[in-house]
């Protein structure tokens, strides 16, 4: 390689990128239909260089004039973060987060063009609870070392190396994953990344590479050596449903999630966007049967929104379920607002304790309960409950919700001639996307919390309302519900009804009758 003239560039700046995405884009479009025919593992659901497109337009469209390099990848990964599809898609979207942290400069020379590489590699590694030989992480592996080897010779060599490199991993990949060898086909995420880095040295030389091409051309393998056993050699087959979500929360408890997920079904990666903030936004992506314990896993760690359920073929034909006849049970810490949740339709445990609970569940006449509890010294119990009845038969699912408002939000959207699980995650989207605000006066103080935070404190408990539902409003709220307390001033609500009308003509708003001691006022924001 010594001998070889480098020609090219030297460094890859913001220009150079957005080409390359660009390029990266054209040619996986191109070549779509025939990565996604490829498609076998996780699950042969034909998307991988579909998911993959869908985020990189999401990541590189409409990204801010004339950046530094550090500034658009850090713009592209945050992007790709909120939109990116299914297991390909969050993988590629880690390893745009791991090339924003590594790619700080203006420009980047071959040694750091490597160091990105394995910056990206590390990333998507560890995003990833079960890494699996044979798929794209192996191949991204094989890149990045190649780059390594190659990036004393300069920029053009790195990524010739580096696609070289991806290019003979792909055709590997069947001796490593059974799956790829009973179907006779590459690993389709792991085509899709080399045809990117070809992209890439397209690029950079204007020439074009066709390892990667010639692979998805003539669907050709390598001469099959020894199969490895990898767990779960068949991916998501024992698995019905990809559920996604975005989570707010901490790093830990993302960790958590990630432990927790695992037991429930596999394909689990959660990606987050910047590593040094200590509460922030996770993409989490998993394959399993139970949708509503997986949904229920997220809301106990942080805030869940943008939730999304996949199908796989045939599901209901491998998994039928009775699901039609159910009930929806309340717990509540607001004991006098039990009735509110009764005139709604609701069925109400007696308490957050087992029996309780048990028999509420029991006393809905069908083999399926949905439980929303807002009561956090309840949870456990509740869960308990659950366990309980799952062992004589009953499917449940618990949904912790925080609050009376989101418990009422949550069952505004229930609709029993849905499919349970359908229902579950309407429910779950419906509470995460409520935001709860409250008015107290204690000591001659009004106290406005949105959400359990302190944002408003003053004397007049009309002023705080009026301040806390145009922050709900601003936010891009829908409709606000009023509970009113029983010491309220009727006056009050008038005003603010009128406010609402006159300040915020879109949004609905509507009083239930609820007539709590405490708080003065709640509020909900859908």
């Amino acid at each position: 390689m010594a001998d070889i003239p480098e020609h090219g560039p030297h460094g890859l700046d913001a220009d150079t990128m957005r080409e390359w995405a660009a390029r990266g884009i054209d040619t996986l479009t191109r070549h779509r239909r025939g990565v996604d025919e490829l498609n076998v593992f996780p699950v042969a659901d034909s998307d991988t260089a579909t998911n993959m497109v869908a985020t990189l337009q999401a990541a590189f469209q409409g990204a801010t004039p004339k950046p530094t390099l550090h500034a658009l990848l850090d713009e592209a990964a945050g992007r790709a973060l909120l939109s990116a599809r299914g297991n390909s898609g969050v993988i590629l979207a880690q390893m745009l987060r791991g090339l924003a942290d590594a790619w700080t400069a203006e420009a980047v020379d071959a040694k750091g063009f490597a160091a990105g590489l394995r910056s990206a590699t590390d990333a998507a590694t560890a995003a990833v609870a079960v890494p699996t030989a044979g798929t794209i992480l192996t191949v991204a592996e094989a890149a990045s070392s190649a780059a390594a080897k190659a990036a004393p010779f300069g920029l053009v060599s790195a990524a010739r190396a580096a696609a070289e490199a991806a290019a003979e991993a792909v055709a590997a990949t069947p001796t490593q994953l059974p799956a790829l060898a009973r179907a006779g086909v590459v690993d389709a995420g792991g085509l899709g990344l080399a045809l990117l880095l070809e992209a890439l040295v397209e690029t950079l030389t204007g020439s074009t590479s066709t390892g990667a091409l010639d692979l998805l051309e003539s669907h050709r393998t390598r001469a099959a050596g020894p199969v490895e056993e990898v767990p779960r050699e068949t991916g998501s087959e024992a698995y019905d449903y990809e559920v996604q979500y975005l989570l707010e929360a901490s790093a830990e408890s993302a960790a958590d999630l990630r432990r927790r997920l695992t037991e429930l079904g596999d394909s689990v990666v959660i990606i987050g966007s910047r590593a040094d903030r200590a509460a922030t936004t996770f993409n989490v992506h998993v394959h399993v049967n139970d949708v509503g314990a997986a949904v229920e896993a997220g809301i106990e760690r942080g805030r869940v929104h943008r939730i999304s359920v996949t199908r796989f073929d045939d599901a209901y034909s491998r998994h039928p379920t009775q699901d039609l006849d159910r009930a929806v049970v309340a717990v509540t810490s607001q004991p006098q607002l039990r009735a509110l949740l009764e005139n709604e339709g609701c069925r109400m445990a007696a308490t957050g304790a087992v029996d309780d609970v048990l028999m509420a569940v029991r006393a809905g006449g069908g083999p399926n309960a949905t439980v929303l509890v807002d009561d956090p010294a309840a949870v456990d119990a509740v869960r308990g409950a659950a366990h309980a009845a799952r062992g004589d038969g009953y499917r449940v699912a618990v949904i912790p919700t925080g609050s009376i408002m989101q418990s009422l939000a949550a069952f505004a959207v229930h609709d029993p001639e849905r499919p349970f699980d359908d229902d579950v995650i309407a429910m779950a989207e419906a509470a995460a996307s409520c935001r709860t605000a409250e008015v107290r006066y204690e000591g001659g103080r009004a106290l406005g919390l949105v959400d359990g935070d302190v944002v408003h404190t003053g004397t007049d408990p009309a002023v705080a309302a009026l301040d806390l539902v145009d922050r709900l409003c601003s936010a891009g709220a829908e409709l606000i519900t009023l509970l009113v307390g029983a010491e309220s001033d009727p006056e009050t609500v008038t005003a603010l009804s009128d406010h609402v009308g006159r300040a915020w003509p879109l949004v609905e708003i509507q009083q239930l009758p609820a007539g709590q001691d405490r708080p003065l006022m709640l509020i909900g924001a859908e």
